[in-house]
């Protein structure tokens, strides 16, 4: 047997969204088991409900033959070779009928039992658990609740002490319950694998005893493989048994170890402060605003991941980012509604954060960590042994600083020490900065050494002396809705105006543009890079999309930061899982390399509008495709009306030269005919006249031909 995935019972008095997430994941599989096995137990039914019913039909059919001999047919006589022929038979189908009763019999017990018990008992006890495990979180959620809404100044011990004793009888009660929860959900996978195969293995050998007198060969080709099951059930439910007991252990264990963190505030003399953290992770309450002067206060679990703040709410798969806390100010805050209050204030002042703690320990090993992520301990090799270094410093961050402004300019110089880590540059390479960043470089779709640019240049700096503007970009400003004062906008006459909010993420060049496998590589590579280099910062934009181009927009000065033609877009995809990310390849002319043409993938984020864009950019293309179509046809149908046109003029001067030609025809043929009717005689004047003719030239023979 594979090996079993289980819950982890000691993680759940931290009850860390990352383990509800993974409660979530065993939950779905139980429910997934669940509707499996009510699948299967209702196959099973139907073949129990048949066994009894062919039972049934057997008996009164032998007894139906049995009763032969007392029947009285009006045309037949008395038969006794057919009387003791059907005696017979009832005797054979009798005793089938009886073979037939024991394998209902059999199947009821090794098929039937299993399979309900399974479900009536082993199901429903998971069921009670996850309910009973709801109710207690509920209950430790508005426990905790009533114990940060303790007021500081006008403390009462009885209410403080029943609001505590309310914490800790809750928290207590949801540790116990989540314990034994997991336990039985741990056990359910072994369970459901003996659910299954022990009421196949007594469906089996039920079958086999009742076949066994006619099919002794084929009962020795199964016994070997009806033993192996057999053998691997017993396996199953002896390390079961082993694992059951272990997990027992385990939760004695450590609801003796866990009694005394049961209480929302312990003792600092049994748990002292550690103030060389450079990570912190737990549950705080962040007041958030809701007028000029009410606040309210939510709980979530915040940690710290390298040089940020990052929160998570119950449920959520990731966490958020919530402030850089590179160089930043931290000082405890007099709040007065709630305690163990501090606030957060990033390097430049604009951005700030109220955040309460649980206990007094938590709130000076928070002041003390965010003390010395701010000071950019954790990117020394020995984080905690400078962190002991710098303890003095680190404790006067735990009482109220003076002045903001004070700790503000303190903090400025630290800047020009912080690593180059391409916070505000628009490019990285993979293959330089990075050997971590190089590794994951796949060389059948991304160029290798290939750089990443993180920024899009700002059209502004186009104006500065010496720069050259990109072949990309324009300085034009233009209004995305094709509604231009002077200049008629080149998109006006499209007929797709579609505008999103995106966010560039970044660039780089790829080897192949025919799957969109090149797209999803490009943005793990990316997220890996920002990952790498602490790079979180994010240009917004507006994505235009039309018939002819996509176009990059500055959202308050309107002008096009980059604009792609469409025919050039030859793939554009949306990340499988998260659908805020797409990106598009662009196929352009040079590159690194001189008359060569180069793919350039680029990705963005956007307001979970990733396939809608998607979406647009296809009926663009598609869009452009017919009326290229069209107008391919149109210039046709031009050429063949020309050629039709030309045929005409050709056919009519044609027309006119035969026309010409019968004209003179007819002239000639009466002529002959005047010079047989007129004689000698008139011969001689037509002769003089020709003769005159001749002498007058060409203006008297028509004159002539005229009279004639």
């Amino acid at each position: 047997m594979p090996g079993i995935d289980k819950l982890p019972i000691e993680e759940t008095l931290e009850d860390s969204p990352q383990t509800r997430s993974l409660l979530g994941v065993f939950e779905e599989d139980a429910a997934a088991i669940s509707n499996y096995i009510n699948q299967l137990f209702q196959a099973m039914h139907r073949i129990y409900d048949a066994q009894n019913e062919l039972s049934a039909a057997t008996h009164l059919t032998s007894k139906l033959l049995k009763e032969y001999e007392k029947q009285r047919f009006p045309l037949g006589g008395d038969d006794e070779v057919m009387t003791s022929t059907l005696q017979q038979f009832a005797k054979v189908i009798d005793e089938l009928s009886s073979c037939h009763a024991v394998l209902s019999t059999q199947l009821a017990d090794a098929m039937m039992f299993p399979i309900t018990q399974f479900k009536e008992r082993e199901l429903k006890e998971i069921l009670t658990l996850k309910e009973v495990f709801q109710i207690a979180s509920n209950d430790h959620d508005a426990a905790i609740t009533r114990y940060s809404r303790l007021s500081k100044r006008r403390e009462n011990e009885k209410i403080k002490a029943e609001v505590t004793e309310d914490v800790y009888t809750s928290r207590k009660k949801q540790h116990q319950t989540m314990m034994h929860y997991f336990c039985a959900l741990n056990t359910l996978q072994y369970k459901k694998k003996i659910a299954m195969l022990e009421p196949l293995l007594g469906y089996m050998q039920a079958q086999i005893s009742f076949f066994k007198m006619g099919s002794e060969n084929l009962t020795e080709q199964l016994e070997e493989f009806l033993t192996n099951i057999g053998t691997s059930v017993q396996n199953v439910r002896r390390e079961m048994e082993c694992e059951v007991e272990n997990m027992q252990q385990t939760i004695e264990d450590l609801e003796i170890a866990s009694d005394p963190l049961y209480l929302p505030d312990p003792d600092p003399t049994k748990f002292p402060v550690h103030r060389n953290l450079t990570r912190k992770a737990g549950y705080l309450n962040a007041r958030n605003k809701t007028g000029l002067v009410s606040s309210s206060w939510e709980r979530q679990f915040y940690f710290t991941q390298g040089g940020n703040l990052m929160s998570q709410a119950r449920g959520d798969v990731a966490g958020g980012l919530v402030m850089d806390i590179d160089n930043c100010s931290v000082m405890a805050v007099d709040c007065e509604d709630r305690r163990y209050c501090f606030q957060i204030t990033s390097f430049d002042g604009k951005k700030s954060s109220i955040l309460q703690a649980e206990s007094k320990k938590d709130y000076e090993e928070w002041i003390c960590t965010i003390n010395n992520i701010s000071k950019q301990i954790y990117l020394s090799e020995n984080p905690e042994e400078i962190a002991a270094r710098v303890n003095q410093s680190a404790l006067e961050a735990v009482t109220p600083s003076p002045s903001f402004q004070q700790r503000h300019e303190s903090m400025r110089p630290t800047v020009q020490s912080r690593p180059p880590a391409a916070r505000t540059s628009s490019t990285g390479s993979l293959g330089s900065e990075s050997a971590a960043l190089s590794a994951l470089s796949l060389d059948s779709l991304v160029a290798p050494d290939t750089p990443i640019q993180f920024d899009i240049i700002s059209p502004v700096s186009e104006d500065l002396p010496g720069q050259a503007k990109s072949s990309g970009q324009s300085g034009r400003r233009t209004n995305p809705f094709g509604e231009s004062g002077g200049s008629k906008s080149e998109t006006e006459d499209s007929i797709l105006h579609q505008l999103f909010i995106v966010r560039f993420l970044g660039s780089m060049e790829v080897k192949s543009d025919e799957s969109p496998d090149v797209v999803y590589e490009t943005m793990r590579q990316i997220l890996a890079a920002r990952a790498i280099h602490n790079i979180f910062r994010m240009t917004e934009s507006h994505l235009l999309v039309t018939c002819d181009c996509l176009k990059l927009i500055d959202p308050q000065t309107q002008v096009t930061r980059l604009r792609f033609p469409l025919p050039n877009v030859v793939l554009y995809a949306t990340h499988q899982e998260n659908k805020r990310l797409f990106g598009f390849v662009l196929r352009t002319s040079g590159g690194r390399v001189e008359s060569r043409q180069t793919s350039v993938c680029y990705i963005f984020e956007s307001n979970n509008e990733g396939e809608k864009i998607c979406d647009s950019v296809g009926l663009a293309k598609q869009i452009a495709f017919h009326a290229e179509l069209d107008r391919k046809a149109s210039e046709k149908q031009k050429e063949i009306d020309r050629v039709k046109e030309k045929q005409q003029k050709e056919l009519n001067k044609q027309k006119q030269i035969e026309k010409d030609l019968e004209e003179q025809s007819r002239l000639i043929a009466a002529s002959s005919r005047s010079n047989q009717s007129s004689g000698e005689g008139q011969f001689v004047v037509l002769s003089s006249s020709q003769s005159e003719d001749s002498d007058l030239g060409e203006d008297g023979k028509k004159k002539r031909e005229s009279e004639a």
